[in-house]
């Protein structure tokens, strides 16, 4: 959209004509859409959907992920300017994105939602287009995987997090973000041999064949390293990013339920993002930005930031030119 066009915008989350092209309006007014793209329910010739997933019932300490996908939308108003720094192709420009909105749910039938969610993404996945995910806590991503494991088989996963959420549990209706990662190795959804996790920093008795390189590892031997190691395991699979908040140090994203010292810098991520270009990248999610443990509004700007980052790796690994 040029700048003149936008003059006769009343709001282009709903008066966009097309899905391409950077958007030059005023970041803190109008509809808190990701990255000011339209609000549509139609996927007719759509590359990427952003939907949220307000999903906090999973949490084992402070909940508040609920409100993260609109915080993270609402901080996501300071990027589409201009392209993404250090890519050189735009996804704005190049890729029709479009915000799908929010799952619908019943809050106060919990038994209901992970069903609920894996049609949700099916429905966009069926239809063409590939996910960005803004939660909620990190379950939702158990249900993500469903869908994404139907098209696609067992998945290869990078996986940013503090924890492993590789604790035991059998018990495949209960719902905890703690256990995800479990289950989704235990059902086959995920190939734990071409899965790794990066930043970890609290005690796994199993980490079920999956290889982890802990944040001490990535301070001390560097994105480089990391990078390389990650695109190692994973190869040309098809790959699932997932990027929990708490990757981060908490000072960096306090805003989280279950912070964690000794994390990654907000440099450190977007440089192992960034170098991640060239992985198979199918979908993804940034999960447990929970804004009300942060009166600065830094939590969800490092989400909208990581969210634009898997947009890119998406891009790259699909529509550039």
């Amino acid at each position: 959209m040029a700048l003149e066009d936008a003059k006769n915008e009343v709001d282009g989350a709903f008066t966009r004509a097309g899905l391409r092209g950077l958007a030059f309006e005023n970041a803190f007014a109008g509809a808190t859409s990701f990255l000011r793209r339209k609000y549509t329910k139609d996927l007719t010739g759509v590359d990427l959907a952003i939907t949220g997933v307000p999903f906090d019932q999973a949490v084992t300490h402070r909940t508040g992920t609920r409100f993260g996908p609109r915080a993270i939308r609402e901080a996501s108003a300071l990027q589409p300017f201009d392209p993404p720094y250090g890519w050189p192709t735009n996804p704005l420009e190049d890729m029709a994105i479009v915000d799908y909105g929010d799952v619908a749910f019943d809050y106060a039938h919990t038994p209901s939602f992970p069903g609920l969610l894996t049609d949700h993404i099916r429905t966009i996945l069926t239809a063409g287009p590939g996910t960005v995910t803004l939660g909620g806590d990190h379950f939702i991503t158990l249900p993500i995987l469903r869908a994404y494991a139907e098209k696609y088989g067992p998945m290869s996963v990078i996986h940013f997090d503090a924890h492993s959420d590789l604790w035991q549990d059998d018990d495949m209706d209960r719902i905890d973000h703690g256990t995800f990662f479990y289950k989704a190795v235990k059902t086959g959804l995920i190939d734990p041999k071409t899965s790794v996790q990066i930043g970890i920093r609290t005690h796994c008795d199993d980490y079920l064949g999956v290889e982890y390189i802990d944040a001490r590892t990535v301070h001390e031997k560097g994105c480089a390293y990391v990078v390389a190691r990650a695109k190692e395991i994973v190869g040309q699979n098809p790959t699932y990013v997932t990027f929990d908040i708490d990757c981060l140090d908490p000072s960096a994203a306090p805003g989280t339920g279950t912070p964690v010292w000794g994390g990654l810098q907000t440099w450190q991520a977007a440089a192992c993002l960034r170098d991640l270009a060239g992985i198979n990248m199918v979908g993804g999610d940034i999960v447990e930005v929970s804004p009300a443990y942060d009166t600065t509004g830094a939590t969800a700007i490092a989400g909208a930031h990581v969210a634009h980052e898997l947009i890119c790796l998406y891009h790259w690994a699909h529509h550039r030119t």
